[in-house]
Protein backbone atom coordinates (compact mmCIF):
# COMPACT_ATOMS: atom_id res chain seq x y z
CA UNK A 1 0.00 0.00 0.00
CA UNK A 2 1.20 3.39 -0.99
CA UNK A 3 0.32 6.84 -0.83
CA UNK A 4 0.16 8.55 -4.79
CA UNK A 5 -0.89 12.00 -6.20
CA UNK A 6 -2.26 13.09 -9.57
CA UNK A 7 -2.88 17.04 -10.87
CA UNK A 8 -6.28 17.11 -12.52
CA UNK A 9 -5.58 19.65 -14.78
CA UNK A 10 -9.32 21.04 -15.45
CA UNK A 11 -9.87 21.64 -11.91
CA UNK A 12 -5.74 22.85 -10.96
CA UNK A 13 -6.24 20.50 -7.74
CA UNK A 14 -4.14 17.37 -6.86
CA UNK A 15 -5.45 14.13 -5.23
CA UNK A 16 -4.35 11.76 -2.71
CA UNK A 17 -4.91 8.19 -3.26
CA UNK A 18 -4.85 5.25 -1.59
CA UNK A 19 -2.42 2.66 -3.79
CA UNK A 20 -2.88 -1.17 -3.04
CA UNK A 21 -0.93 -3.55 -5.67
CA UNK A 22 -1.65 -6.79 -6.70
CA UNK A 23 -0.97 -9.13 -9.09
CA UNK A 24 -2.99 -9.75 -12.37
CA UNK A 25 -3.26 -13.39 -12.94
CA UNK A 26 -4.87 -12.61 -16.85
CA UNK A 27 -2.80 -9.91 -18.06
CA UNK A 28 0.70 -11.59 -16.00
CA UNK A 29 1.67 -8.24 -14.63
CA UNK A 30 1.37 -6.22 -11.39
CA UNK A 31 -1.45 -3.90 -10.96
CA UNK A 32 -2.81 -1.61 -8.74
CA UNK A 33 -6.00 -0.37 -6.80
CA UNK A 34 -6.54 3.32 -6.43
CA UNK A 35 -9.05 4.57 -3.52
CA UNK A 36 -9.52 8.10 -3.20
CA UNK A 37 -8.16 9.98 -0.18
CA UNK A 38 -8.73 13.71 -0.30
CA UNK A 39 -7.38 16.49 -1.94
CA UNK A 40 -3.77 18.15 -1.15
CA UNK A 41 -3.66 21.48 -0.07
CA UNK A 42 -1.15 23.76 -2.31
CA UNK A 43 0.24 25.70 0.62
CA UNK A 44 0.71 23.53 3.20
CA UNK A 45 0.74 20.00 1.39
CA UNK A 46 -1.41 18.44 3.56
CA UNK A 47 -3.90 15.88 2.48
CA UNK A 48 -7.32 16.76 3.16
CA UNK A 49 -10.22 14.34 3.22
CA UNK A 50 -13.23 15.11 0.43
CA UNK A 51 -16.89 15.95 1.59
CA UNK A 52 -18.87 12.86 3.68
CA UNK A 53 -15.49 10.73 3.47
CA UNK A 54 -15.45 10.63 7.39
CA UNK A 55 -14.34 6.88 7.34
CA UNK A 56 -11.86 7.70 5.07
CA UNK A 57 -10.15 10.53 7.03
CA UNK A 58 -9.76 7.95 9.84
CA UNK A 59 -7.68 5.44 7.52
CA UNK A 60 -5.54 8.47 6.00
CA UNK A 61 -4.34 9.06 9.54
CA UNK A 62 -3.87 5.71 10.23
CA UNK A 63 -1.38 5.78 6.89
CA UNK A 64 0.27 9.07 8.11
CA UNK A 65 0.83 8.01 11.32
CA UNK A 66 2.18 4.57 10.28
CA UNK A 67 4.59 6.18 7.81
CA UNK A 68 5.65 6.66 4.38
CA UNK A 69 5.25 3.53 2.08
CA UNK A 70 7.09 2.56 -1.59
CA UNK A 71 7.85 -0.31 -3.21
CA UNK A 72 11.19 -1.59 -2.70
CA UNK A 73 11.36 -5.29 -3.94
CA UNK A 74 13.10 -4.84 -6.57
CA UNK A 75 15.53 -1.90 -5.74
CA UNK A 76 16.76 -3.73 -2.81
CA UNK A 77 17.26 -6.62 -4.98
CA UNK A 78 19.88 -4.29 -6.85
CA UNK A 79 21.16 -2.62 -3.85
CA UNK A 80 22.41 -6.00 -2.79
CA UNK A 81 23.70 -7.18 -6.43
CA UNK A 82 26.20 -3.43 -6.55
CA UNK A 83 27.34 -3.96 -3.09
CA UNK A 84 28.25 -7.43 -3.90
CA UNK A 85 29.97 -6.57 -6.88
CA UNK A 86 31.56 -3.47 -5.59
CA UNK A 87 29.85 -0.74 -8.14
CA UNK A 88 28.26 1.53 -5.35
CA UNK A 89 31.47 1.35 -3.56
CA UNK A 90 33.28 2.32 -6.59
CA UNK A 91 31.07 5.04 -7.77
CA UNK A 92 30.97 6.43 -4.11
CA UNK A 93 34.90 6.89 -4.57
CA UNK A 94 34.34 8.73 -8.28
CA UNK A 95 31.45 10.33 -7.81
CA UNK A 96 31.22 11.10 -4.19
CA UNK A 97 28.49 13.97 -4.28
CA UNK A 98 26.09 12.21 -7.13
CA UNK A 99 26.54 8.01 -6.75
CA UNK A 100 23.31 8.17 -5.44
CA UNK A 101 21.70 9.93 -8.64
CA UNK A 102 23.68 7.77 -10.94
CA UNK A 103 22.22 4.78 -9.10
CA UNK A 104 18.79 5.99 -9.18
CA UNK A 105 18.82 6.62 -12.52
CA UNK A 106 20.19 2.91 -13.57
CA UNK A 107 17.76 1.54 -11.55
CA UNK A 108 15.04 3.33 -13.55
CA UNK A 109 16.13 2.30 -16.53
CA UNK A 110 16.49 -0.79 -15.25
CA UNK A 111 12.86 -1.79 -13.82
CA UNK A 112 10.94 0.49 -16.61
CA UNK A 113 11.82 -1.23 -19.57
CA UNK A 114 12.53 1.26 -22.44
CA UNK A 115 11.10 4.15 -20.49
CA UNK A 116 12.13 7.78 -21.37
CA UNK A 117 13.17 9.68 -18.67
CA UNK A 118 11.01 12.36 -18.43
CA UNK A 119 8.97 9.32 -16.94
CA UNK A 120 11.84 9.47 -13.64
CA UNK A 121 9.27 11.57 -11.34
CA UNK A 122 5.92 9.19 -11.73
CA UNK A 123 8.36 5.91 -10.62
CA UNK A 124 10.15 7.79 -8.22
CA UNK A 125 6.78 8.70 -6.03
CA UNK A 126 6.28 4.95 -6.11
CA UNK A 127 9.69 3.51 -5.63
CA UNK A 128 12.40 3.96 -2.08
CA UNK A 129 15.59 4.09 -4.49
CA UNK A 130 19.28 5.26 -3.36
CA UNK A 131 19.25 9.07 -3.69
CA UNK A 132 15.47 9.22 -2.78
CA UNK A 133 14.29 12.52 -4.53
CA UNK A 134 13.10 13.36 -7.57
CA UNK A 135 15.50 14.03 -10.84
CA UNK A 136 13.90 16.30 -13.29
CA UNK A 137 15.06 16.24 -17.00
CA UNK A 138 17.07 19.13 -16.46
CA UNK A 139 18.64 17.84 -13.29
CA UNK A 140 19.42 14.65 -15.08
CA UNK A 141 21.24 16.61 -18.32
CA UNK A 142 23.30 18.54 -15.49
CA UNK A 143 24.29 15.18 -13.83
CA UNK A 144 25.50 13.53 -17.30
CA UNK A 145 27.25 16.96 -18.35
CA UNK A 146 29.20 16.44 -14.97
CA UNK A 147 30.53 13.27 -15.11
CA UNK A 148 33.77 13.99 -16.68
CA UNK A 149 36.50 11.42 -18.29
CA UNK A 150 39.22 11.36 -15.47
CA UNK A 151 36.54 9.89 -12.68
CA UNK A 152 34.80 7.26 -15.44
CA UNK A 153 37.94 5.71 -16.23
CA UNK A 154 39.18 5.82 -12.05
CA UNK A 155 35.84 3.80 -12.09
CA UNK A 156 37.14 2.00 -15.35
CA UNK A 157 40.26 1.00 -13.43
CA UNK A 158 38.32 -0.08 -9.94
CA UNK A 159 36.14 -2.33 -11.40
CA UNK A 160 38.94 -4.11 -13.77
CA UNK A 161 40.66 -4.46 -10.56
CA UNK A 162 37.45 -6.61 -9.10
CA UNK A 163 37.57 -9.53 -12.28
CA UNK A 164 39.01 -12.27 -12.49
CA UNK A 165 43.25 -11.41 -13.26
CA UNK A 166 43.42 -14.45 -15.94
CA UNK A 167 39.61 -14.79 -17.54
CA UNK A 168 39.56 -13.59 -21.44
CA UNK A 169 37.75 -10.23 -22.37
CA UNK A 170 35.26 -10.67 -25.06
CA UNK A 171 35.97 -7.18 -27.48
CA UNK A 172 33.32 -6.10 -30.13
CA UNK A 173 31.79 -2.72 -31.17
CA UNK A 174 28.05 -1.87 -32.01
CA UNK A 175 26.48 1.14 -33.92
CA UNK A 176 24.39 3.72 -32.17
CA UNK A 177 22.56 6.14 -34.17
CA UNK A 178 21.49 9.15 -33.87
CA UNK A 179 19.97 12.31 -35.27
CA UNK A 180 21.82 15.18 -33.61
CA UNK A 181 23.77 17.17 -36.22
CA UNK A 182 25.50 18.59 -32.87
CA UNK A 183 27.94 15.86 -32.17
CA UNK A 184 31.07 15.70 -33.46
CA UNK A 185 31.47 11.45 -33.82
CA UNK A 186 28.29 11.46 -35.59
CA UNK A 187 28.95 10.36 -38.85
CA UNK A 188 27.96 7.73 -41.76
CA UNK A 189 29.04 4.39 -41.58
CA UNK A 190 28.81 0.62 -41.66
CA UNK A 191 25.99 -0.01 -39.30
CA UNK A 192 25.34 -3.20 -38.11
CA UNK A 193 21.58 -2.73 -38.22
CA UNK A 194 21.04 -1.59 -41.43
CA UNK A 195 20.05 1.51 -40.08
CA UNK A 196 19.91 4.61 -42.32
CA UNK A 197 20.89 7.54 -39.86
CA UNK A 198 24.41 8.93 -38.94
CA UNK A 199 25.81 6.99 -36.71
CA UNK A 200 28.81 6.39 -33.59
CA UNK A 201 30.50 2.90 -32.67
CA UNK A 202 30.74 1.97 -29.49
CA UNK A 203 33.18 -0.16 -28.52
CA UNK A 204 32.72 -2.64 -24.91
CA UNK A 205 34.87 -5.14 -23.30
CA UNK A 206 33.23 -7.88 -21.63
CA UNK A 207 34.48 -10.76 -19.32
CA UNK A 208 34.28 -14.10 -20.63
CA UNK A 209 34.00 -16.14 -17.20
CA UNK A 210 32.13 -13.04 -15.29
CA UNK A 211 30.22 -12.11 -18.04
CA UNK A 212 29.71 -8.57 -16.66
CA UNK A 213 31.47 -5.52 -18.87
CA UNK A 214 34.43 -3.43 -17.55
CA UNK A 215 34.97 -0.85 -20.20
CA UNK A 216 34.04 1.04 -22.74
CA UNK A 217 34.57 4.04 -25.21
CA UNK A 218 33.19 5.73 -28.35
CA UNK A 219 34.38 6.09 -31.68
CA UNK A 220 33.54 8.38 -34.87
CA UNK A 221 30.72 6.59 -36.64
CA UNK A 222 33.02 5.88 -40.19
CA UNK A 223 35.58 4.33 -38.05
CA UNK A 224 36.03 0.34 -38.72
CA UNK A 225 36.30 -2.24 -36.67
CA UNK A 226 39.92 -3.45 -37.82
CA UNK A 227 41.46 -0.18 -37.11
CA UNK A 228 40.61 -0.20 -32.73
CA UNK A 229 42.60 -2.74 -32.22
CA UNK A 230 45.90 -0.66 -31.50
CA UNK A 231 43.93 1.72 -29.73
CA UNK A 232 42.25 -0.64 -27.53
CA UNK A 233 45.37 -1.84 -26.51
CA UNK A 234 46.62 1.65 -25.60
CA UNK A 235 43.37 2.41 -23.53
CA UNK A 236 44.02 -1.38 -21.60
CA UNK A 237 47.58 -0.15 -20.84
CA UNK A 238 46.11 2.99 -19.89
CA UNK A 239 44.55 1.67 -16.93
CA UNK A 240 47.14 -0.41 -16.13
CA UNK A 241 45.35 -3.68 -16.70
CA UNK A 242 48.24 -6.46 -16.96
CA UNK A 243 47.97 -9.45 -18.44
CA UNK A 244 45.17 -8.95 -20.93
CA UNK A 245 43.34 -11.67 -23.03
CA UNK A 246 41.32 -10.81 -25.90
CA UNK A 247 38.36 -12.76 -27.96
CA UNK A 248 37.66 -11.65 -31.09
CA UNK A 249 35.45 -12.06 -34.19
CA UNK A 250 37.18 -11.87 -37.50
CA UNK A 251 36.07 -8.58 -38.65
CA UNK A 252 39.04 -7.29 -36.35
CA UNK A 253 41.78 -9.52 -37.85
CA UNK A 254 44.75 -8.04 -40.10
CA UNK A 255 48.27 -8.75 -40.02
CA UNK A 256 48.99 -5.65 -38.45
CA UNK A 257 46.63 -6.24 -35.53
CA UNK A 258 47.70 -9.76 -35.03
CA UNK A 259 51.62 -8.21 -35.16
CA UNK A 260 50.80 -5.67 -32.08
CA UNK A 261 49.22 -7.75 -30.40
CA UNK A 262 52.32 -10.26 -30.72
CA UNK A 263 54.34 -6.87 -30.10
CA UNK A 264 52.46 -6.16 -26.73
CA UNK A 265 52.24 -9.79 -25.36
CA UNK A 266 48.31 -9.69 -25.58
CA UNK A 267 46.69 -13.04 -25.20
CA UNK A 268 44.11 -13.47 -27.71
CA UNK A 269 41.95 -15.91 -29.60
CA UNK A 270 40.74 -14.47 -32.93
CA UNK A 271 38.23 -16.04 -35.86
CA UNK A 272 39.98 -16.00 -39.37
CA UNK A 273 38.98 -16.15 -42.34
CA UNK A 274 39.32 -19.66 -44.58
CA UNK A 275 40.52 -17.66 -47.72
CA UNK A 276 43.41 -16.68 -45.79
CA UNK A 277 46.91 -18.11 -47.39
CA UNK A 278 48.32 -19.22 -44.49
CA UNK A 279 45.25 -20.76 -42.85
CA UNK A 280 44.89 -22.80 -46.62
CA UNK A 281 48.54 -23.36 -46.79
CA UNK A 282 47.68 -25.61 -43.08
CA UNK A 283 44.92 -27.01 -43.73
CA UNK A 284 46.74 -28.99 -46.24
CA UNK A 285 48.35 -31.79 -44.72
CA UNK A 286 45.00 -32.31 -42.68
CA UNK A 287 42.47 -32.12 -44.59
CA UNK A 288 42.33 -35.99 -46.38
CA UNK A 289 41.54 -37.30 -42.91
CA UNK A 290 39.77 -34.22 -40.96
CA UNK A 291 36.67 -36.00 -41.00
CA UNK A 292 38.10 -38.76 -39.32
CA UNK A 293 36.13 -40.05 -36.11
CA UNK A 294 38.68 -39.01 -33.42
CA UNK A 295 38.19 -35.64 -34.54
CA UNK A 296 34.31 -35.23 -33.81
CA UNK A 297 32.82 -33.55 -30.87
CA UNK A 298 29.66 -34.66 -30.27
CA UNK A 299 28.72 -31.87 -28.09
CA UNK A 300 29.37 -28.72 -30.59
CA UNK A 301 28.16 -31.73 -33.82
CA UNK A 302 31.66 -30.42 -35.49
CA UNK A 303 35.45 -31.94 -36.30
CA UNK A 304 37.90 -29.93 -35.16
CA UNK A 305 41.79 -29.99 -35.56
CA UNK A 306 44.94 -27.98 -33.63
CA UNK A 307 47.97 -27.13 -35.85
CA UNK A 308 50.81 -25.35 -34.61
CA UNK A 309 52.50 -22.82 -37.04
CA UNK A 310 54.60 -20.00 -36.98
CA UNK A 311 53.06 -16.73 -37.85
CA UNK A 312 55.63 -14.14 -39.61
CA UNK A 313 56.10 -11.29 -37.07
CA UNK A 314 56.88 -7.85 -38.77
CA UNK A 315 57.99 -4.88 -36.57
CA UNK A 316 58.54 -1.19 -37.47
CA UNK A 317 61.14 0.58 -35.54
CA UNK A 318 60.79 4.14 -36.42
CA UNK A 319 63.67 5.33 -34.07
CA UNK A 320 66.08 2.85 -35.87
CA UNK A 321 64.41 3.32 -39.27
CA UNK A 322 64.39 -0.58 -39.59
CA UNK A 323 62.12 -3.55 -39.71
CA UNK A 324 62.57 -6.30 -36.58
CA UNK A 325 61.42 -9.62 -38.30
CA UNK A 326 61.06 -13.23 -37.06
CA UNK A 327 58.71 -16.18 -36.12
CA UNK A 328 56.16 -16.36 -33.41
CA UNK A 329 54.41 -19.33 -32.28
CA UNK A 330 50.69 -19.26 -33.56
CA UNK A 331 47.64 -22.27 -32.74
CA UNK A 332 45.21 -22.70 -35.62
CA UNK A 333 41.62 -24.93 -34.90
CA UNK A 334 39.80 -25.93 -37.90
CA UNK A 335 36.68 -26.98 -37.56
CA UNK A 336 34.17 -28.10 -40.02
CA UNK A 337 30.07 -28.78 -39.42
CA UNK A 338 28.61 -30.91 -42.22
CA UNK A 339 25.49 -29.65 -41.90
CA UNK A 340 26.87 -26.38 -42.39
CA UNK A 341 28.42 -27.55 -45.47
CA UNK A 342 25.41 -28.93 -47.42
CA UNK A 343 23.63 -25.36 -46.53
CA UNK A 344 26.86 -23.32 -47.69
CA UNK A 345 27.42 -25.39 -51.35
CA UNK A 346 23.54 -25.20 -52.06
CA UNK A 347 23.72 -21.58 -51.99
CA UNK A 348 26.60 -21.41 -53.25
CA UNK A 349 25.52 -23.11 -56.47
CA UNK A 350 21.85 -21.54 -56.50
CA UNK A 351 24.41 -18.49 -56.43
CA UNK A 352 26.18 -19.91 -59.88
CA UNK A 353 23.06 -20.75 -61.33
CA UNK A 354 21.55 -17.04 -61.01
CA UNK A 355 24.85 -15.62 -62.59
CA UNK A 356 25.12 -17.99 -65.10
CA UNK A 357 21.42 -17.23 -66.11
CA UNK A 358 22.37 -13.30 -66.19
CA UNK A 359 25.62 -14.00 -68.82
CA UNK A 360 23.14 -16.49 -71.13
CA UNK A 361 19.73 -14.35 -71.00
CA UNK A 362 22.31 -11.10 -71.61
CA UNK A 363 21.25 -9.59 -68.56
CA UNK A 364 24.23 -8.17 -67.08
CA UNK A 365 24.57 -6.96 -63.86
CA UNK A 366 27.62 -4.65 -63.43
CA UNK A 367 28.51 -5.59 -59.76
CA UNK A 368 28.35 -8.81 -60.68
CA UNK A 369 31.04 -8.27 -63.29
CA UNK A 370 33.78 -9.29 -60.96
CA UNK A 371 31.85 -12.67 -60.40
CA UNK A 372 31.39 -13.52 -63.94
CA UNK A 373 35.33 -13.39 -64.35
CA UNK A 374 36.19 -15.04 -61.84
CA UNK A 375 33.73 -18.50 -62.14
CA UNK A 376 32.98 -18.42 -65.69
CA UNK A 377 34.22 -18.36 -69.40
CA UNK A 378 32.30 -16.82 -72.05
CA UNK A 379 32.48 -17.46 -75.81
CA UNK A 380 30.54 -15.37 -78.11
CA UNK A 381 30.17 -16.48 -82.13
CA UNK A 382 28.00 -15.63 -84.87
CA UNK A 383 27.03 -19.31 -84.75
CA UNK A 384 26.51 -20.55 -81.79
CA UNK A 385 25.49 -17.56 -79.65
CA UNK A 386 27.19 -17.00 -76.29
CA UNK A 387 28.33 -19.81 -74.90
CA UNK A 388 28.76 -19.75 -70.75
CA UNK A 389 31.41 -22.35 -69.16
CA UNK A 390 32.14 -23.10 -65.67
CA UNK A 391 35.83 -22.47 -64.57
CA UNK A 392 35.32 -25.98 -62.54
CA UNK A 393 38.96 -25.95 -60.98
CA UNK A 394 37.81 -22.46 -59.47
CA UNK A 395 34.28 -23.61 -58.10
CA UNK A 396 36.53 -27.06 -56.70
CA UNK A 397 38.60 -24.62 -54.72
CA UNK A 398 36.05 -22.49 -53.72
CA UNK A 399 34.16 -26.00 -52.38
CA UNK A 400 37.02 -27.45 -51.04
CA UNK A 401 36.51 -24.92 -47.31
CA UNK A 402 32.92 -25.08 -47.50
CA UNK A 403 31.91 -26.03 -44.01
CA UNK A 404 35.27 -24.82 -42.08
CA UNK A 405 35.79 -22.42 -39.99
CA UNK A 406 39.18 -21.35 -38.33
CA UNK A 407 40.16 -19.37 -34.90
CA UNK A 408 43.83 -18.41 -34.37
CA UNK A 409 45.48 -18.02 -30.89
CA UNK A 410 48.66 -17.60 -29.64
CA UNK A 411 47.58 -19.31 -26.01
CA UNK A 412 47.67 -23.11 -25.62
CA UNK A 413 44.76 -24.58 -26.05
CA UNK A 414 42.42 -27.39 -27.38
CA UNK A 415 40.34 -26.99 -29.92
CA UNK A 416 37.16 -27.28 -28.27
CA UNK A 417 38.36 -25.43 -25.33
CA UNK A 418 38.85 -22.47 -27.96
CA UNK A 419 35.24 -22.69 -29.34
CA UNK A 420 33.84 -23.16 -26.12
CA UNK A 421 35.48 -19.86 -25.41
CA UNK A 422 34.92 -18.40 -28.55
CA UNK A 423 31.17 -18.91 -28.39
CA UNK A 424 30.74 -17.48 -25.40
CA UNK A 425 31.32 -14.24 -26.99
CA UNK A 426 27.44 -14.29 -27.89
CA UNK A 427 27.40 -12.63 -23.98
CA UNK A 428 28.80 -9.05 -25.16
CA UNK A 429 26.01 -9.26 -28.09
CA UNK A 430 23.33 -9.68 -25.71
CA UNK A 431 24.59 -6.61 -23.75
CA UNK A 432 24.31 -4.54 -26.43
CA UNK A 433 20.79 -5.68 -27.05
CA UNK A 434 19.87 -4.43 -23.64
CA UNK A 435 21.89 -1.34 -23.79
CA UNK A 436 19.62 -0.73 -27.33
CA UNK A 437 16.38 -1.91 -26.11
CA UNK A 438 15.66 -2.54 -22.59
CA UNK A 439 18.27 0.50 -21.21
CA UNK A 440 16.31 2.70 -24.29
CA UNK A 441 19.87 3.46 -26.03
CA UNK A 442 18.62 2.55 -29.53
CA UNK A 443 19.12 6.62 -30.35
CA UNK A 444 21.32 8.92 -28.90
CA UNK A 445 18.38 11.74 -28.00
CA UNK A 446 20.98 14.30 -26.66
CA UNK A 447 22.54 17.37 -28.33
CA UNK A 448 25.73 17.58 -26.13
CA UNK A 449 28.95 16.14 -26.49
CA UNK A 450 29.58 16.19 -22.48
CA UNK A 451 25.20 14.73 -22.04
CA UNK A 452 25.97 12.31 -24.25
CA UNK A 453 28.89 11.16 -22.50
CA UNK A 454 27.72 11.00 -18.87
CA UNK A 455 24.55 9.07 -20.88
CA UNK A 456 26.73 6.25 -21.97
CA UNK A 457 28.27 6.23 -18.77
CA UNK A 458 24.93 5.77 -16.86
CA UNK A 459 23.65 3.02 -18.89
CA UNK A 460 26.93 1.55 -18.94
CA UNK A 461 26.17 1.07 -14.96
CA UNK A 462 23.34 -0.38 -15.37
CA UNK A 463 24.21 -2.80 -18.13
CA UNK A 464 26.65 -3.93 -15.40
CA UNK A 465 23.70 -4.62 -13.04
CA UNK A 466 21.53 -6.39 -15.46
CA UNK A 467 24.37 -8.36 -17.21
CA UNK A 468 25.32 -9.79 -13.55
CA UNK A 469 20.98 -10.08 -12.83
CA UNK A 470 20.48 -12.24 -15.83
CA UNK A 471 24.20 -14.42 -15.21
CA UNK A 472 22.25 -15.05 -11.88
CA UNK A 473 18.55 -15.77 -13.13
CA UNK A 474 20.50 -18.49 -15.76
CA UNK A 475 22.40 -20.02 -12.74
CA UNK A 476 19.10 -20.40 -10.38
CA UNK A 477 17.57 -21.83 -13.81
CA UNK A 478 15.34 -18.89 -13.38
CA UNK A 479 14.27 -18.60 -17.27
CA UNK A 480 12.45 -22.33 -17.52
CA UNK A 481 9.33 -20.49 -16.01
CA UNK A 482 10.20 -16.94 -15.47
CA UNK A 483 11.26 -13.86 -17.52
CA UNK A 484 13.09 -11.16 -16.54
CA UNK A 485 10.56 -8.60 -16.03
CA UNK A 486 8.32 -10.99 -14.64
CA UNK A 487 10.90 -11.16 -11.60
CA UNK A 488 11.45 -8.22 -11.56
CA UNK A 489 7.83 -7.09 -11.49
CA UNK A 490 6.89 -9.72 -8.66
CA UNK A 491 9.79 -8.33 -6.71
CA UNK A 492 8.57 -4.69 -6.91
CA UNK A 493 5.70 -5.47 -4.95
CA UNK A 494 7.45 -5.81 -1.74
CA UNK A 495 6.77 -2.79 -0.16
CA UNK A 496 8.97 -0.81 2.26
CA UNK A 497 7.78 1.14 5.55
CA UNK A 498 9.35 4.72 6.75
CA UNK A 499 8.05 5.74 9.77
CA UNK A 500 8.53 9.17 10.91
CA UNK A 501 12.03 9.07 12.94
CA UNK A 502 12.71 5.94 12.37
CA UNK A 503 14.71 3.40 9.89
CA UNK A 504 13.33 1.72 7.03
CA UNK A 505 11.30 -1.41 7.53
CA UNK A 506 10.42 -3.97 4.94
CA UNK A 507 6.55 -4.84 4.63
CA UNK A 508 5.80 -9.05 4.73
CA UNK A 509 7.42 -11.28 1.73
CA UNK A 510 5.79 -13.92 0.38
CA UNK A 511 7.06 -17.42 0.13
CA UNK A 512 7.47 -17.02 -3.94
CA UNK A 513 9.34 -13.71 -3.65
CA UNK A 514 11.67 -15.11 -1.00
CA UNK A 515 12.44 -18.13 -2.97
CA UNK A 516 12.93 -15.85 -6.02
CA UNK A 517 15.08 -13.71 -4.02
CA UNK A 518 16.97 -17.29 -2.55
CA UNK A 519 17.60 -18.61 -6.02
CA UNK A 520 19.08 -15.06 -7.20
CA UNK A 521 21.88 -15.55 -4.21
CA UNK A 522 20.10 -12.83 -2.36
CA UNK A 523 18.99 -12.66 1.27
CA UNK A 524 15.58 -11.54 1.37
CA UNK A 525 14.66 -8.48 3.48
CA UNK A 526 12.02 -9.94 5.21
CA UNK A 527 15.15 -12.03 7.17
CA UNK A 528 17.65 -8.69 7.94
Amino acid sequence: MAVVFQHDKRSGLTYAYESVSFWDKKKKQSRAKRTLLGRVDPETKEIIPTDGRGKRRGKLQAIVKQGTRRFYGATYLLDQIGRKLGVEDDLKRCFPNSYKQILSIAYFLILEDSSPLFRFEKWHKLHNHPFGQNIPSQRSSELFAAIDQEDRHKFFRLQSSRRAEKEFWVYDTTSISSYSEQLKQVKRGHNKEHDLLSQFNLAMVFGEQSMLPFYYRKMAGNITDVTTVKNLIAQLSALDIAKVKLVMDRGFYSAANVNKLLQEHVKFLMASKMSLKFIQHNLKPIYDDFRSFEHYHEGHKVYAHTVQSSWEYTQERPSKKDVVKSQKRLYIHYYFNITRAAEQEQKFDSRLHALREELVSGNYVEQHQQLYDKYFTVKTTPKRGTQVEVKTDTVAREKRCLGFFALISNETMTAIEALDLYRNKDVIEKAFGNLKERLNMRRALVSSEESLEGKLFVEFVALIYLSELQKRMRQGKLFEQHTLQGVLDELDLVECIQPPGKRLQSAEVTSKQSKLYTDLGVKPPASL
